[in-house]
């Protein structure tokens, strides 16, 4: 024993970095090529290699280990209420919108640009998802934006900017601004209808545009940080939606005080705070009362990429998963060469595959949805039911890969850990799970047409697989009368989910993924937990496409 070093290192994996998180996968880049999206390639490659890099990784363990902190006063005892980041958040930020995550759809006038954005969107949520949050919302305020034609036009090319300023000054004196929101409160929460905090003309000028007054409270103000931010408010006519900016022209600090900044499960990097407004300058956006109405379509943005957040976040805990298990060895063999090791970890790569079909595919019909009104109504039932699955999956998935790992997945600074905390997150973000699925049956009822328009997208790949297409006929008997499903609103949404994941990957996806699928998803043989498939698929196939090349 001479000569033996107790503290040498052995049998260890070592970090999964130096990879190109959109070249290296394999799904992700026929996805791209089927919906249309390979057209922007470089972005595409730019953005997988900074993911993959150590550098990003290094600037994601920085932002999480020193937190945001307000600083609601300067030392002189003047009132200030800034949030101060660490610099690489800031730096995050900057790559992040270097990239145009926030922007691509609306600064490329080319074919499936949502299809490439929501690919940007899904690689930097396996980078890091405290930056995701701002560029999540500035992305999704421009369709809010188009309520009206003279605030679009007078912030829309600051708010598509891939210049991030982090410069605490006027939104119009700066590069490039980012977006934030204030909606819920502590009494309403989902219930924005539940506002109280009121809404008066500062002019006598009416209509949108028009300056207004704001005085209440918001329980969260996402990135309080922001340049922009919508909010809510009643006025005289009712709910109605508001954009301010978070410093006035003459540099000082809109009417708002920050309370404190929310002491959070996950997602640390980003700050989230509760606000009081004191007569807040703002502007209304769309009419008075229709304040529902004006943010619908930004949330329907936020939902979709809540979707392809999770089911990057999903992707990520999967690249790890794979990478310790191939790297770890125990009883003579590498783990994932275990048959039951191997199960769970295919297992994992079938849910993770099928997340990302699925959200890109919404991504193309968001795409085609003011030119076609199939693609439109595809959209409205579906981006739900996405948001739904995907966002309810993550906890559990990012739990079992974590699993994968022992111990050290647990331990604070490795990057499951930070996963872990993070992935609940997204199912609480507009809308909780009941929320959602209550909106599913709302677009049966308003727009029964979208029913028979989601049945024929399942229905393209009738053939291709015998047990897809008896589960299909099954769900066409449950849609039937939308009436009375309230009670099983949850389990309609999974169905839903599985079926379209289940065409998708008939049409698209390797035969070992999709029989995988078709013989566990879909009312086969498979367990409660991952790693119960049944013998006789090719779990070696599947792990394989899997793996980060």
């Amino acid at each position: 024993m001479d000569g033996y070093a107790t503290h040498e290192v052995l049998n260890q994996p070592g970090a999964l970095e130096g990879t190109n998180a959109y070249a290296g996968d394999q799904a992700l880049v026929e996805a791209a090529r089927v919906f249309g999206a390979d057209w922007a390639g470089d972005t595409l490659h730019r953005a997988g290699s900074l993911v993959g890099s150590a550098h990003v990784q290094h600037l994601a363990r920085q932002a999480n280990r020193h937190l945001p902190e307000l600083r609601t006063h300067d030392r002189f005892g003047h009132r200030v209420d800034v949030v101060e980041f660490h610099p690489a958040y800031h730096e995050l930020m900057g790559l992040i919108y270097g990239c145009g995550t926030h922007s691509f759809a609306w600064t490329h006038d080319q074919h499936s640009a949502h299809v490439a954005r929501g690919m940007l969107s899904y690689l930097w949520n396996q980078g890091e998802n405290g930056v995701c949050c701002p560029m999540g919302m500035t992305f999704a305020s421009i369709p809010a934006l188009r309520h009206d034609t003279a605030l679009l036009a007078e912030w829309g090319t600051l708010i598509n900017s891939t210049v991030y300023d982090p410069r605490a000054a006027y939104a119009k004196d700066k590069a490039g601004v980012t977006v934030g929101m204030a909606m819920t409160e502590k009494q309403g929460g989902s219930d924005l209808r539940a506002t109280i905090t009121t809404a008066r003309p500062a002019s006598a000028r009416r209509g949108s545009g028009a300056p207004y007054l704001i005085t209440g409270h918001k329980w969260f103000f996402s990135v309080p940080m922001s340049d922009l931010f919508l909010t809510l408010a009643q006025t005289e006519t009712g709910l109605s939606c508001f954009l301010a900016t978070g410093w006035l022209p003459d540099g000082s600090r809109n009417r708002l005080k920050l309370q404190r900044l929310k002491d959070k499960c996950g997602n640390k990097s980003n700050a989230s705070s509760e606000v009081e407004f004191h007569d807040l300058q703002a502007v209304l956006l769309g009419d008075e009362g229709s304040g529902i109405r004006t943010i619908i379509e930004m949330a329907h943005a936020t939902r979709l990429d809540f979707a392809i957040g999770s089911s990057g976040l999903m992707r990520q805990a999967l690249s790890q998963a794979v990478h310790h298990t191939s790297n770890r060895r125990a009883f003579q063999r590498s783990l994932v060469d275990l048959p039951l090791m191997r199960n769970v970890v295919a297992d994992l790569a079938v849910e993770s595959e099928a997340m990302m079909w699925m959200s890109m595919r919404l991504a193309y019909a968001l795409d085609r949805s003011e030119a076609d009104r199939g693609e439109a109504l595809l959209s409205r039932i579906c981006t739900p039911v996405a948001k739904y699955w995907a966002c309810k999956r993550a906890p559990g998935f990012v739990a079992e890969a974590l699993e994968c790992h022992g111990g050290n997945g647990f331990i604070a600074d490795h990057l499951m850990e930070r996963l872990y905390r993070e992935a609940p997150l997204n199912g609480i973000w507009e809308g909780t799970g009941n929320v959602i699925c209550l909106d599913v049956l709302r677009a049966m009822q308003r727009e029964p047409e979208s029913v028979g328009v989601f049945l024929d997208e399942v229905r393209a790949a009738r053939g291709g697989d015998a047990r897809l297409d008896a589960y299909a006929e099954k769900l066409a008997d449950c849609l039937v009368d939308p009436a009375g499903l309230e009670p099983m609103a949850r389990r309609i949404s999974e169905m839903m989910a599985a079926a379209l994941q289940g065409s998708l990957l008939v049409r698209y996806a390797h035969p070992a993924v999709t029989d995988a699928f078709c013989a566990t998803r879909l009312g086969g043989d498979w367990g409660w937990a991952y790693g119960t498939m049944p013998q006789g698929l090719d779990t070696q196939a599947i792990v394989d496409r899997a793996r980060v090349a």
